[in-house]
């Protein structure tokens, strides 16, 4: 039977500040639709769901909105459902069926933390209760939401670190006005710089970015169990940390980014950064240089890891290489200068 033509690639572009969001077609860049009066919390991001919906958080008006990219071509708007949601928005996840998922809350507008709401959402729910929200530890949590027959949210929180585990059943079922809510299971961590999670639906396996390296725990029932650490330390690199993790479901990879140099944030541009990844399957973990400066975010794509490096001489793109084949090692395969940022 022949399959159905792919969609082709759309780019969703945020402006939190001024509040639009628009849609482009890809490669040339043409907008297909725009929303306005709509402010994306900048830190939790677009979240790619099943059936190319894609979801994120309305900082201002306190709503999960689920997008359909592709709904204007068949006359349906570009926002398919809006669901109240506890804002600031900090970090925002889905189970790997896009059914359940969760909003954690963080400082916003805000010298230090001060709520610690959290949203637990159920988009197919039976009774119709398709958000609840419940109270938490204060902070500034990650958050990943395991699947299957038990779904479970796993926050992750510092100072001090811990991972705080829900049944997300039990975070549904909770009654009005933003309860107390008791997770079913602690584990400490022992730093207090937790920051980067991922989660691997194919082994059960929750990671937690810090500073000593990356915790790592297995979804077992309805409770999670800790795994040996795995360490920042690889070909013969040593030192720093990562501060993201990314999953890469295709090379069966974890990515992440190390940070080393001075810890003075003015002092930026002499930072060092290599890329880090561990593959899944093979056990086999390294790390490649990248250059001074800034690398945030990383991302992955069909062919590459892309990393983009901020620095006083020049930022750039930079694309990695991460071969299939087994022993094959990632490279860097292109640098892109980027144009200069004015204002920056």
């Amino acid at each position: 039977m022949p399959q159905p033509p792919r969609p082709r690639p759309r780019l969703l572009v945020a402006d939190q500040v001024a509040g639009r969001v628009s849609l482009l077609d890809l490669p040339g860049g043409e907008e297909v639709a725009a929303l306005d009066h709509r402010h994306p919390a900048e830190h939790a991001g677009f979240l790619a769901l099943p059936d190319d919906l894609v979801a994120c958080v309305d900082d201002r008006a306190g709503e999960l909105l689920v997008l359909d990219p592709y709904g204007p071509d068949a006359g349906r708007p570009l926002i398919a459902r809006r669901i109240p949601v506890a804002v600031p928005a900090e970090h925002l996840a889905a189970a790997p069926d896009g059914r359940r998922l969760a909003v954690t809350t963080g400082l916003g507008r805000n010298e230090e933390a001060w709520t610690g709401l959290l949203t637990a959402v159920d988009l197919d729910a039976p009774d119709g209760a398709v958000a609840v929200r419940v109270r938490g530890r204060t902070g500034e949590p990650g958050v990943t939401v395991a699947g299957g027959p038990s779904p479970l949210v796993v926050l992750r929180h510092r100072e001090p670190g811990e991972l705080l585990v829900h049944r997300h059943h039990d975070l549904m079922a909770a009654p009005p006005s933003c309860p107390p809510a008791e997770p079913v299971q602690r584990i400490g961590l022992p730093d207090a710089d937790g920051h980067g999670d991922a989660h691997d639906p194919v082994t059960g396996r929750v990671f937690a970015a810090a500073g000593s390296g990356v915790h790592r725990v297995r979804h077992e029932g309805e409770r999670v169990a800790p795994e040996p650490l795995l360490p920042w330390d690889a070909d013969g690199r040593t030192g720093g940390r990562g501060y993201y993790l990314r999953l890469d479901p295709v090379r069966r990879t974890l990515w992440s980014c190390v940070r080393g140099g001075p810890s003075a944030p003015g002092q930026w541009p002499e930072w060092t950064n290599d890329a880090w990844w561990h593959g899944l399957d093979t056990g086999t973990t390294g790390r490649l240089e990248l250059g001074p400066g800034l690398v945030f975010r990383l991302a992955v794509t069909a062919r590459h890891i892309a990393y983009s490096r901020v620095h006083p001489d020049g930022d750039e793109l930079i694309l990695l290489a991460a071969p299939v084949a087994p022993g094959a090692r990632p490279h860097i395969a292109a640098r892109l200068p980027l144009p200069a940022m004015a204002g920056a």
